[in-house]
């Protein structure tokens, strides 16, 4: 063997079964930065070149053709390969890992919108006794037909008198093994439509894209990870199949209505639960927590999606939609339904147009208004344009502006209306600098500015604390603002309405060196691919550029602990509540336990914030609540910077405290005892060594150990 022709070495021990093999790929495995044509996200990118000639890892399944004789026998021709698109074989002789493909068949009738399944299954459960549900085929024959590609022929035929000119579609997923070559397996799913008498597909089911699902869920991925699709999902989740075990329905505009309602489902508000219960388990959704406003639909149903029936949402209203959310209403009694009972679709868009002329009328759109969204509100716009008197030792004064959407000033003394600045400082890291000794809050000071100086639609607030004297470098000012206002008084919709201004930060010189803004680790526009429009304490806070303003590293609950309403929590050291460690402790959320490890922050009021029960939306190959895809909130590979030397964070409830600030970030999902040993172990008096192992490019470095695939 030489290690010019490593992969004439391996294939032949692969062959001859050699133990060699394995120990030569787990000594030759992971090095470098990604390689092309591999993410970052997948383990094959910082394999060897050799390894990678080698195993080639990764899967693609195209078909190429599908067709429905007129006995109704289904047949489909199908290429898999690896990213390249170099062939693969399925038996994995010729190359490494064997694949197994399942395949289902289904067709749009044509007087109706979803999936009816020719491939099926039985099931039993408790509720129902045995039922059939769509599903996968079982006994079909395969033929190899060339490199690569392989034709299906289903056992599974359509019945007789099939309707030629309805869009079928042929659904592939398939997965490669390779666990014997101490990797990942793969995964892989296609569709393909077709019209089995040749004319051109017209009829789709296409309402939400599997990208817009990607923006919460990463790599949409069920059922053991081979399942990453929409347009295959809606092939089995269609209106014939039902969950045995509980006698509901699977219906896919059903279950992922119900299951992304979760919590706020009314049958659960009223102590019921939403659970399925079939072949793959047991799966209870009453504890999901959608992570914007329910009723914003575009979330899932976004407009510019390029899904062909986008708007299918808000002109095609039926009950069996509207009622997964909305589970309290009996549209066969009318209980909870104004307009009384119905037993059919055909009225609904009669009072359900899509979108009326007012706000919170009985429109699709308009009863999905989020009230802080609301035309109706006049709006509110703050904006700092200077900031003076900045160097150490002086009391800024911030000019700035105060108006509602069409421009005009809002007195500062209109009723419930509010606006403060923070300043804090220095931005080469927050946290450890006093505004004074009547300051009580952690390295920034927060000053009510309702009582600023305005003239001719520009005010002007003075600081009461000043600029520490001695400070050096980058400090920052931010503002906070909100009002309360009432709207539809008179009418049955009529609500007060808090909303609050979007938070803006600026950054001025205190010794006249350069200004140098706090470094950027996540964008708020990362958080409101989940968040939509992230705005936490009362609507004040908007803006992870504020936000680090406060959640610094010297700042933990220690304000409102004491007033806790479970009196148990007072006694409790208080929880750190800096940025990192802050969303990283609520992102692990109900993988901590497992951990042993929890967090709780006392919130204003003393509210008890238990964040274990949240489910991170992300999936992965180990299914749900999977954290490793880092840049799914950092930008710009922020996490590939590791901050070294950055002040000590502060945590009570933490193994060790306090914590230097990459241990923190990191043991923030890594909340084990044994993960913090090992950073312990790894520092001393000099600091951490962290970056030797974990820095860009090292043997162990973060995107490389984070790769999920």
């Amino acid at each position: 063997m030489t290690l010019e022709t490593p992969g004439k070495f391996l294939r032949s021990a692969m062959r001859s079964g050699s133990a060699v093999l394995l120990v030569f790929l787990a000594a030759l495995s992971l090095t470098g930065s990604p390689r092309k044509p591999y993410t970052e996200r997948e383990k094959a990118a910082f394999m060897q070149q050799y390894l990678i000639e080698f195993l080639r890892p990764g899967l693609q399944i195209t078909v190429n053709s599908a067709s429905v004789g007129s006995d109704g026998t289904i047949t489909t021709v199908y290429t898999i390969t690896d990213p390249s698109g170099l062939p693969l074989d399925l038996a994995g002789v010729y190359t490494p890992g064997p694949i197994t493909v399942s395949f289902v068949a289904a067709y749009i009738p044509a007087s109706a919108e979803q999936y009816v399944a020719y491939t099926t299954r039985s099931a039993t459960g408790a509720v129902s006794g045995t039922v059939t549900q769509a599903g996968s085929d079982s006994g079909g024959t395969t033929t190899q037909i060339g490199n690569g590609q392989y034709q299906y022929v289903f056992k599974t035929k359509a019945p007789a008198g099939f309707d030629a000119t309805a869009t079928h579609t042929i659904g592939i997923y398939g997965t490669r093994n390779l666990s014997a070559f101490n990797t990942t397996n793969n995964y892989a799913t296609a569709t393909y439509n077709f019209v089995p008498n040749g004319s051109p597909v017209t009829k789709t089911r296409d309402v939400v894209t599997t990208a817009t699902c990607d923006k919460c869920h990463d790599q949409l991925s069920a059922h053991g990870g081979s399942r990453r699709a929409v347009q295959l999902c809606v092939m089995c989740h269609t209106p014939q199949t039902t969950s045995p075990g509980t006698g509901i329905t699977v219906d896919f505009k059903v279950f992922i209505h119900k299951l992304h309602m979760g919590s706020q489902l009314p049958s659960v508000v009223a102590g019921g639960t939403y659970e399925i219960v079939n072949a793959f388990g047991t799966s209870n959704y009453s504890t999901v927590v959608f992570p914007a406003d329910i009723r914003r639909c575009t979330a899932c149903h976004a407009p510019n999606s390029g899904a062909k029936q986008a708007t299918a949402w808000m002109t095609e209203p039926t009950r069996a939609a509207c009622g997964s959310c909305h589970d309290d209403v009996n549209f066969a009694t009318g209980k909870n339904h104004p307009a009384g009972a119905y037993n059919d679709d055909t009225q609904c868009a009669t009072c359900h147009i899509p979108q009326g002329t007012t706000d919170f009328d009985a429109s699709i759109v308009g009863a999905h208004v989020v009230p802080t969204d609301s035309s109706l509100l006049s709006g509110l716009n703050v904006a700092i344009t200077k900031v003076t008197n900045t160097l150490a030792g002086q009391k800024p004064v911030v000019s700035f502006t105060v108006t509602d959407k069409k421009g005009n000033a809002i007195p500062l003394s209109t009723p419930t209306f509010s606006i403060s600045f923070t300043m804090a400082g220095p931005t080469s890291d927050y946290g450890y600098t006093s505004f004074g000794s009547d300051v009580t809050t952690m390295g920034y000071v927060t000053e009510s500015a309702t009582g600023a100086a305005c003239s001719a639609g520009t005010c002007t607030y003075n600081f009461t604390h000043a600029v520490p004297a001695g400070a050096t470098g980058t400090y920052a000012i931010g503002v906070e603002s909100r009002r309360t206002e009432s709207i539809l008084a008179g009418t049955p919709s009529a609500q007060s309405v808090e909303y609050g201004a979007k938070n803006q930060v600026v950054y001025f010189s205190v010794d006249g060196s350069p200004v140098v803004n706090r470094r950027t680790v996540v964008q708020t526009s990362q958080c409101n691919n989940c968040h939509v429009e992230l705005s936490i304490h009362g609507t004040l806070r908007n803006q992870t550029e504020y936000c680090v303003l406060c959640h610094n590293p010297s700042m933990s609950d220690y304000p409102t602990r004491p007033s806790a309403t479970v009196v148990a929590q007072r006694s409790l050291p208080n929880q750190g509540i800096n940025m990192n460690l802050l969303v990283h402790r609520i992102h692990t959320g109900a993988r901590l336990p497992a951990l042993g490890a929890g967090y709780t922050v006392i919130g204003y009021g003393g509210s008890v914030n238990d964040f274990t029960t949240v489910l991170y939306p992300a999936l992965g190959p180990t299914g749900s609540t999977d954290t490793r895809n880092c840049a799914m909130c950092h930008v710009n590979s922020s996490y590939l910077n590791l901050p070294l030397g950055k002040n000590p964070v502060v945590d009570p409830q933490g193994p060790i405290n306090p914590v230097q600030p990459i241990t923190s970030a990191c043991t923030g999902c890594h909340a084990d005892t044994a993960s913090s040993a090992h950073a312990l172990a790894n520092t001393d008096s000099l600091g951490e060594s962290c970056t030797v192992c974990h820095s860009s490019g090292a043997a162990y470095a973060v995107d490389q150990v984070h790769a999920q695939y």
